[in-house]
């Protein structure tokens, strides 16, 4: 698929292997992990990136995409002639959890984002740097990007969305999100939701209750029953690769005391969809069984209803699968497997919005979400050779 012979192939995956410096890329990860990022407040640690990419020269654009607190940083690698654009693409924001410093423990990086996913990220940008100093790219361009607003539910994608609407995007798009042992070929979408009950009046001491007055924790009892309904026909709707969708009550809360009644209940949970269904028409329906349900019981109800992502699915026989199963060959001796994409990330608004390929594929690491993150460093050079080369491979395909 590279349109080269093995040996050409061979001869770039050396140059390649020979350009990746490790103590640079460790260097890139601990002035990227050193910054606090929170999700919506990541603009240092985006300042940190676009510093370091200025060190190597490149000329760095700074587009606020909805989000001045913290532009986002683009930067990008011109080959020798016009050609594809391959995107190297990660966020820099962290979930809402205590900050860990940088540290190196054996074969591991720590700190916050290290998984998820600044030592990705700085694995791409040596990818990026390697290419450059390899001379491997004879034509097209990297296209290198990076931005806050990734984690939910701070965030939800909103500004790297804006980046693909304003047609900052490749024509294939690489993702170091920490997924490693197969290529991701579906996915679901989902979206979080937010359903609140109400009744009129205040809350009332139970033996002073109004007894034609609806009671909201039997109308949220019943709510849970009609989703749980709801989620035996979605197992109908199935992906063979992405699973089926579902939806899901994961919190329902009401009431002070135990002998009061409450005039609000409140539920909270997911909605999750296979690729082929529209999420406007996921969105009707949910709103629709809440409309029938307030109608019958003489409450209120209304309901938060954020996408997430949408659903992701991938072309197996696309020229960027096979130039990148093509590079993967070239490193290891075999190409990957396919699979689900269990999590949503920034692959699916590139498929949603901009319809261009994307593979999620990054370093062998662990602890996202949680203050114990990690990331092999071996794997995080591993994952810079692999861009590099898929670059080389597929760039001047043009």
């Amino acid at each position: 698929m590279s349109g080269l012979s093995q040996d050409e192939v061979t001869r770039l995956r050396d140059r390649v292997d020979a350009a990746v410096t490790r103590d640079r890329l460790l260097a890139i990860a601990e002035r990227l992990i050193a910054v606090p990022s929170p999700t919506g407040s990541a603009g240092a640690a985006a300042d940190a990136l676009a510093e370091i990419l200025g060190e190597e020269g490149f000329a760095v654009d700074r587009p606020e995409a909805g989000h001045p607190a913290a532009p986002a940083v683009v930067a990008r690698l011109d080959g020798k002639r016009p050609g594809k654009t391959l995107q190297f693409d990660g966020h820099l924001d962290t979930v809402h959890l205590p900050f860990v410093p940088f540290a190196v423990e054996g074969d591991r990086i720590r700190g916050s984002g290290s998984s998820d996913m600044k030592g990705g990220l700085a694995a791409a940008v040596e990818g990026m740097l390697a290419a450059r100093d390899a001379g491997v790219l004879e034509a097209g361009s990297i296209l290198l990007t990076a931005h806050d607003l990734h984690e939910a539910p701070w965030g939800f994608g909103l500004q790297f969305d804006q980046m693909l609407m304003d047609g900052i995007v490749g024509d294939a798009v690489l993702i170091p999100e920490p997924l490693c042992g197969h290529v991701p070929v579906a996915g679901r979408g989902q979206a979080c939701w937010k359903i609140t009950i109400r009744r009129e009046g205040p809350p009332v001491h139970e033996v002073m209750r109004d007894p034609e007055a609806p009671r909201v924790i039997p109308v949220g009892a019943e709510l849970v029953r009609r989703l749980h309904e709801l989620d035996d026909r979605l197992a109908g709707q199935v992906d063979p690769v992405a699973g089926r969708s579902s939806v899901f009550v994961g919190q329902l809360h009401a009431g002070e005391i135990y002998n009061q009644d409450p005039p609000i209940c409140w539920l909270e949970g997911t909605r999750r969809w296979v690729p082929g269904y529209d999420r406007h028409a996921v969105e009707a329906e949910f709103r629709g069984m809440l409309a029938e349900l307030a109608a019958e019981t003489g409450t209120t109800i209304e309901a938060e209803f954020q996408l997430v992502r949408d659903a992701f699915a991938l072309d197996v026989n696309s020229t960027f699968v096979g130039v990148f199963q093509a590079a993967r060959s070239a490193m290891d001796g075999e190409p990957l497997p396919t699979g689900p994409k269990a999590f949503v990330d920034d692959g699916n608004s590139v498929s949603a919005l901009a319809g261009v390929p994307s593979i999620t594929h990054g370093p062998l690491a662990g602890g996202q979400h949680t203050v114990e993150e990690w990331a092999s460093i071996e794997d995080l050079m591993r994952v810079a050779r692999l861009y590099a080369l898929t670059a080389a491979l597929y760039c001047p395909r043009g």
